[in-house]
C-alpha cells in the first residue's frame, strides 16, 4: 500500500529555472507505509469484522535517515466522525493499533505516518546527556519545538508543557531526558500535539464491513418441516416447525436452517431416493420451485402461508435465535416465470427450454434462469426483490444455493442492496467448487461459506486447510465446517460408525467458529447411502417424507448441547484467527489449540483421535507459547467434554483416546497448580 498525499499530485518548476521540470505542489512526507492489514485486494473489497471484536491494524512505517516517527490509525463507520489512537511500533518497523467497532455497516479506516521532531530531539539529546556532552544548544532546539507543541495544546498538555519550558529557559535539562517513565509520558504528549505535516496517508480509506456477532460464531441446524418426529406419516408444516425450536435450543444452536418452503412443481418431478418418475403421492424436491400456486415469494400450501413463516421467524427470535431461509434462484417448468418472462430462460435448439444438469446428472424438475438475456435487468430486480421480500417478513439470515453458477457481478449488487437498508442480513455461501470462486463470492459480500471439511479426513490435510483458511483468506472468508447435509453424505460417515460421527463433531465445532449439522440425520447417525459409491442418503428426505425418533439411545444430542455450550462459554472458540496446531507422535491424532484475539478466556486444547476403530495411546507435542506458557512450564487441564482434571509437565505428554469411548479431549488450560497446603 504506497502512501499518497495529495499535495505531490502536480508539477511545476522551480523559480529561476529554464528547465521544465515535475515537483510536487507541496514537500512530500518522509513516511513510507506499506504492507496493511487488513486489506483485501489494495481495497477492492471490505475486510470483515463483527460488533464487539477486537480489529488489529498493523503496517510498516519507516522514513529514510535517522529520524523518529509516528503514527495514528484512523477509523469511522462510514459518514461518522473519526477516531484516532497512535500506532504502536513492534520489531522491524511493523507498527500495531486496534479498535473494536460498536456498530453495524460499513466502516473504513485509515493510517497517517509523520516525522516526530520532537522525539528524534529527545532521544538524540538524551544520548548526548548520557555521554556527559554539552547540551546547552539543544535546550534552545527543545524550546522551539517545545513552543510548536504548545501552539497545538489544550488544557493539561498546555499546563505541562509552560513547566517544561521554564525548564529549558533557565538552561536545566528536563526530567524526561533521564527518567523512563517521564520519557514515555513525553513521547505520548507529542504524539497528541506536536505539528504532523507534512504527513504521508494511505491513498484512500481502507474499507471494513461490519456484522452482527452472529456472522463470526454461530451454530446452524438444519431440518425439513415437513417431516416430523412424532412418528406421523403425515406432511408437517411451519406451525409444528415451532414446535421443534425447543428442542433446537436446548442442543445450543443459534440458527434454524430450513430447505426451500416454496410451492414445488409438478413436472418432471422426482420420486423417491431420486428416481427421474413419481407417484400421486410423491412430494418432489423442495429446490424445484414453483408451480400453480405461485413462486418464490408464495408457501407451500401443505406448509401453510407467508404469515406462517413470520410466527416462525418470530418463534426463532423470541429464542435468540435466527431463522435461515434456504434461497434458491431457479425454477421449475411450473414456475410462473417461465411464461411470464419466457426470456429468462434459456432456449435449445429445438424449443425447449434448458433444463440444470451436472452431466451425467440431469435435473429436468429444475430450469436454471438465464442471466445473459436482454432483459437482464428485470431479471436482478426480481431476485433483488424476493429477498427484500422475506427480510421485510422478518428472515434475517439465507443460505444461498449454488450462487457460483450465477455471475458475479449481480451478487456484488444484491448484496449491497439488500444489506444498504437491512446491514443486519447474513448470507451463507453453498458453493462447493474451486477455491478462487469461492473466494471470491466472500469477497463479493457473502457472509459465511461452506468449505471443504466434510472430505478433510487425514491429520496432514486438516491441518493444511486450516492453516491457509485462518491466515490467507481471514480478513474476508469466515469458514462454516458442516460434517454433513442433505446432499452430502461422505464415505468416512457411512463406514466409520458412530464414533466418526462423534469425532467429526468435535472437529467442526472447534475448528472454526461456525459450523452446521443436517440435524436429525447427524443426531442419529444416519449413514446408509442410497448405493455404493454415492454420496446421496437412502430414502433421503430430499425426496420424501421421513419422520424422526429423536428419542433413539444413540442419539448425539447430548454431545452437540455439550459442544455448543463449551463454544458459548469459552471466547477462544469464538474466533478463526489464532488456531495452532501441536505435535503428535501418532498421525491418527490432532491437535491444536485456540486462544481469543482479545485475551478474554483461557486458552483451549484439543485433542481428536481421527481413527473411528482403533484406540490411540500416544503424546503430542505442546508448544508452550501458543498457550502463553513459560518454557518448561507445570500447567493444568480441565477436560470440559470428557470430564477429568490432569496436570501436565514440559511439552510432551501422553494421551489414550478410544472410539468407544473417549474420542477427544477439549482442554481448558491454566497455569501450574497451586502448592498443596501444609499438613
Amino acid at each position: 500500500m504506497t502512501p499518497t498525499d495529495p499535495a505531490t499530485q502536480s508539477s511545476t518548476s522551480p523559480p529561476g529555472s529554464s528547465e521544465v521540470t515535475s515537483l510536487p505542489r507541496a514537500r512530500p512526507g518522509r513516511v513510507q507505509i506499506e504492507p496493511v492489514s487488513p486489506v483485501v485486494d489494495d481495497g477492492r473489497f471490505s475486510a470483515k469484522a463483527t460488533t464487539g471484536e477486537v480489529v488489529t491494524v498493523t503496517a510498516d512505517l519507516f522514513a529514510d535517515g535517522h529520524v523518529r516517527i509516528a503514527g495514528a490509525l484512523r477509523y469511522r463507520p462510514v459518514g461518522g466522525t473519526w477516531t484516532e489512537v497512535p500506532l504502536v511500533p513492534g520489531v522491524n518497523d511493523r507498527w500495531t493499533a486496534s479498535f473494536v467497532p460498536d456498530e453495524i455497516g460499513p466502516w473504513e479506516y485509515t493510517i497517517h505516518g509523520w516525522v516526530d521532531h520532537f522525539e528524534t530531539w529527545r532521544q538524540g539529546t538524551t544520548k548526548k546527556v548520557a555521554a556527559g556532552q554539552d547540551v546547552a544548544v539543544e535546550l534552545e532546539i527543545g524550546l522551539g519545538l517545545v513552543d510548536a507543541l504548545a501552539a497545538r495544546a489544550r488544557g493539561e498538555d498546555r499546563t505541562t508543557l509552560a513547566a517544561v519550558r521554564e525548564t529549558l529557559a533557565v538552561g536545566r535539562i528536563p526530567r524526561f531526558l533521564e527518567d523512563d517513565g517521564a520519557a514515555a509520558d513525553a513521547a505520548a504528549l507529542a504524539w497528541r500535539c506536536a505539528p504532523r505535516q507534512p504527513t504521508s496517508r494511505l491513498a484512500k480509506p481502507l474499507p471494513l464491513t461490519v456484522d452482527r456477532e452472529r456472522a463470526r460464531f454461530s451454530a446452524w441446524y438444519e431440518f425439513f418441516p415437513r417431516s416430523t418426529v412424532d412418528g406421523a406419516a403425515s406432511h408437517g408444516n411451519l406451525a409444528d416447525a415451532i414446535d421443534r425450536l425447543d428442542h433446537v435450543a436446548e442442543l445450543g444452536f443459534d440458527v434454524v436452517y430450513i430447505p426451500p418452503i416454496h410451492p414445488i412443481g409438478i413436472t418432471k418431478r422426482k420420486g423417491p431416493n431420486n428416481t427421474t418418475t413419481s407417484e400421486p403421492g410423491d412430494v418432489g424436491v423442495p429446490w424445484a420451485i414453483g408451480s400453480s400456486d405461485g413462486g418464490h415469494t408464495a408457501v407451500h400450501p401443505d406448509l401453510g402461508t407467508v404469515d406462517d413463516v413470520v410466527a416462525l421467524a418470530e418463534a426463532c427470535h423470541d429464542r435468540d435465535m435466527d431463522l435461515a431461509l434456504d434461497m434458491a434462484f431457479q425454477c421449475s417448468p411450473d414456475h410462473p416465470w417461465v411464461s411470464e418472462h419466457p426470456e429468462w430462460f434459456e432456449k435449445r435448439p429445438d424449443g425447449t427450454v434448458q433444463f440444470a444438469e451436472n452431466p451425467p446428472k440431469r435435473y429436468e424438475d429444475i430450469y436454471p434462469l438465464h442471466f445473459e438475456n436482454d432483459d437482464w435487468q428485470s431479471l436482478w430486480c426480481a431476485l433483488r426483490d424476493v429477498m427484500l421480500f422475506w427480510v421485510e417478513r422478518g428472515v434475517k439470515v439465507f443460505r444461498v444455493d449454488n450462487p457460483h453458477t450465477k455471475p458475479f457481478a449481480f451478487w456484488e449488487w444484491a448484496i449491497a442492496e439488500v444489506r444498504a437498508d437491512h446491514p443486519d442480513v447474513l448470507f451463507l455461501a453453498e458453493a462447493f467448487t474451486r477455491p478462487r470462486v469461492m473466494e471470491r463470492l466472500a469477497k463479493l459480500g457473502f457472509t459465511q461459506s461452506y468449505t471443504y471439511f466434510a472430505w478433510r479426513t487425514g491429520r496432514a490435510e486438516l491441518e493444511e486447510y486450516l492453516r491457509d483458511l485462518s491466515s490467507r483468506t481471514v480478513d474476508y472468508f469466515r469458514p462454516n465446517f458442516w460434517p454433513n447435509t442433505p446432499d452430502i453424505l461422505t464415505e468416512q460417515l457411512q463406514t466409520g460408525g458412530r464414533a466418526v460421527f462423534r469425532s467429526r463433531a468435535v472437529l467442526a465445532a472447534t475448528l472454526t467458529a461456525n459450523w452446521g449439522v443436517y440435524g436429525p440425520a447427524f443426531e442419529l447417525c444416519e449413514h446408509e447411502p442410497v448405493r455404493a459409491g454415492s454420496e446421496e442418503y437412502l430414502n433421503s428426505e430430499k425426496y420424501q417424507l421421513r419422520s424422526w425418533d429423536l428419542e433413539r439411545a444413540e442419539s448425539l444430542a447430548p454431545l452437540l448441547a455439550r459442544l455448543n455450550e463449551i463454544r458459548r462459554s469459552q471466547p477462544a472458540l469464538q474466533h478463526d484467527r489464532t488456531i495452532r496446531f501441536h505435535g503428535s507422535a501418532d498421525e491418527r491424532v490432532i491437535c491444536w489449540s485456540k486462544t481469543d484475539p482479545a485475551g478474554e478466556g483461557a486458552p483451549i486444547l484439543v485433542v481428536v483421535n481421527l481413527d473411528p476403530h482403533q484406540q490411540a495411546a500416544t503424546t503430542v507435542d505442546v508448544d508452550w507459547a501458543a498457550l502463553g506458557l513459560a518454557y518448561d512450564a507445570t500447567y493444568q487441564l480441565k477436560d470440559l467434554l470428557g470430564g477429568g482434571r490432569y496436570t501436565w509437565h514440559g511439552a510432551v505428554n501422553y494421551v489414550e483416546l478410544a472410539p468407544w469411548s473417549l474420542v477427544a479431549h477439549v482442554f481448558e488450560v491454566s497455569g501450574p497448580p497451586a502448592p498443596e497446603e501444609a499438613p
